[in-house]
């Protein structure tokens, strides 16, 4: 079985006082739970000001 290393780019809006370390930890916890995936990981976020 081949393996693959996938890229996503995920642009998301936060409410007020929602911290972007734990809502990127959330996200990959429930990619964690998906068939096959071995591991995620958050390597970099940017926080936009609108």
């Amino acid at each position: 079985m081949a393996r693959l290393d996938l890229y996503l780019k995920v642009e998301i809006e936060l409410t007020e006082g929602e911290k972007p370390q734990k809502l990127a930890s959330e996200i990959t916890r429930m990619i964690r739970k998906v068939y096959g995936v071995r591991s995620a990981e958050v390597t970099n976020f940017i926080t936009n000001e609108e």
